[in-house]
């Protein structure tokens, strides 16, 4: 079983992408492939660069990954109650692609943020929007006060009972 993770945030240190990778670990006997957003920077989607360059390499290359899949794990970032510039970008060219972005891929689709609401906006719009691209949503997680509940250091959920509502989704995923 191949997991394809990320965190939909250009931030090195993401703590979507941070969530993701310790969520995608906790799925046993997969082999764990984490996406970086950065290694998919594009130009500003634009239906005039669209026609001047085609449909770029580079978001060809992040449908091809995720066509590795058989799990997709995703954490967003929420950027002023949204997805980040950055994601939404990616997922502009890719739409262009195919309508099918998240190709019917069996999703756990989560959030997390320094606030107490854990990006509950953005978890929100995407829940309702991402089936029509193709988000095979199988459950969600929203991880509030991200700094209060993860242990940065060892890379995982520091809170007991958060720690074990994640495990018990991915456990009936």
């Amino acid at each position: 079983m191949k997991i394809i993770a990320f965190g939909a945030s250009p931030s090195k240190n993401s703590i979507n992408k941070k969530l993701a990778t310790y969520a995608a670990n906790l799925f046993g006997n997969a082999e764990v492939e984490v996406l970086d957003l950065n290694d998919f920077q594009m130009p500003i989607f634009t239906v005039d660069i669209e026609k001047e360059i085609g449909q770029h390499e580079l978001a060809k290359a992040f449908l091809a990954k995720i066509a590795t899949a058989d799990i997709l794990v995703v954490s967003l970032a929420e950027n002023n109650g949204n997805y980040s510039a950055a994601f939404k970008n990616v997922f502009d060219w890719c739409s262009r692609i195919t309508g099918k972005v998240f190709q019917e891929k069996p999703m756990l689709l989560m959030a997390t943020s320094p606030g107490a609401r854990g990006g509950g906006s953005v978890l929100g719009i995407a829940k309702n929007a991402f089936p029509f691209y193709g988000g095979n949503i199988k459950a969600s997680f929203s991880l509030p006060s991200f700094d209060a509940n993860f242990d940065a250091v060892n890379g995982k959920i520091s809170n007991p009972e958060l720690d074990n509502q994640l495990k018990e989704i991915i456990k009936n995923f």
